[in-house]
């Protein structure tokens, strides 16, 4: 029962199914955060879907009232997210609303809920960020800006919670071969040494928490060794 516990966000597949898996051989009891959790096969004994739709700030409260074992959390890994691209004028005013909700609004709320919890455990938080965060990007301004947005909350979060003993980490993956692109109309290339796997992301979480040196590295980039992409070809 002294097991430590783990939030992840967006755990069902991609990058949150591959830290979570890393946090289950830490040794966490780990919470995965989805909104479908009936399409991941994925099973252990220490892991455990809870269903909530982080864009919708309702059900979101409903998950920090209502989660279980909150006195042992020392992990949050702040990870859902989605894209879409285009000219800003053709973007679905209802889809822009709904990445806002995700990829912002709702890191910004967890961690609301939950770092009081962090602070009596001295744990880690980390937010999955976007190299689009960091550049300007024709047809990608809304997600790079939301990106841009969390990473300044990343930033600024570090300095209020160091001294509480709090560690937050943000990490800024380049292309990294995912679901993440299924709806889009562009792709990582065949390429395997341009983009990375969520495996490659998960290994720096794990780095991360078994440094037991006190020092502390709040940024971390991540890229493949080349960078080149692809769009799709779609069939008419």
């Amino acid at each position: 029962m002294n097991e430590k516990v783990a939030l992840v966000t967006g755990a069902s597949r991609g990058i949150g199914l591959a830290i979570s898996k890393v946090l289950l051989e830490l040794g966490y009891i780990v919470y995965g955060i989805c909104r479908y959790p009936n399409q991941s096969e994925f099973q252990n004994q220490n892991f455990h879907f809870i269903e909530c739709d982080l864009s919708n700030p309702k059900q979101i409260q409903k998950l920090i009232d209502s989660f279980p074992n909150r006195d042992r959390l020392h992990v949050i890994v702040n990870n859902a997210g989605f894209a879409q691209f285009g000219p800003i004028e053709e973007l679905s005013p209802e889809k822009m609303i709904e990445m806002v909700q995700v990829n912002l609004t709702a890191p910004i709320l967890i961690t609301n809920g939950f770092t009081r919890y962090l602070k009596q455990n001295e744990g880690h938080i980390f937010f999955i960020g976007s190299v689009s965060g960091n550049l300007v990007s024709p047809w990608g301004n809304v997600y790079g800006s939301l990106k841009a947005g969390l990473h300044h909350f990343s930033r600024s979060l570090f300095d209020e919670l160091r001294k509480y003993l709090v560690k937050v980490h943000l990490l800024v993956p380049d292309i990294t071969k995912t679901n993440f692109y299924e709806d889009l109309n562009i792709e990582p290339d065949s390429d395997t040494s341009s983009y990375l796997l969520p495996e490659q992301i998960a290994t720096v979480v794990k780095q991360i928490l078994l440094d037991e040196s006190g020092m502390l590295v709040h940024e971390t980039h991540i890229s493949p060794q080349l960078f080149k992409i692809k769009r799709k070809k779609f069939l008419k």
